[in-house]
């Protein structure tokens, strides 16, 4: 467990704990909601990326292609080779 210490003006700590949001449940609920957030945006920036990048599409073989050589991969790993 982590202890915080934040300065905040004293008139939104007032508001803020008149509101219940300086209570740890509170604080803890505002700061995942805040990186499943981030987390989401973060995710679509790479989906952006990934269209502007224009990459050809890929073929149902190569795409195969790919999926064998990941399957391989994690039996190699699973096997320790």
């Amino acid at each position: 467990m982590t202890t915080l210490t934040i300065d905040l003006p004293d008139i939104l700590a007032k508001e803020a704990t008149n509101a219940g949001l300086l209570a740890p449940d509170a604080i803890e609920a505002m700061l995942g909601e805040n990186l499943r957030r981030r987390a989401a945006a973060d995710l679509f920036a790479a989906a952006d990326q990934l269209t502007a990048a224009r990459f050809p599409p890929m073929s149902m073989e190569e795409i195969q292609a790919e999926v064998a050589a990941v399957r391989t991969q994690g039996k190699q790993r699973a096997f320790g080779a």
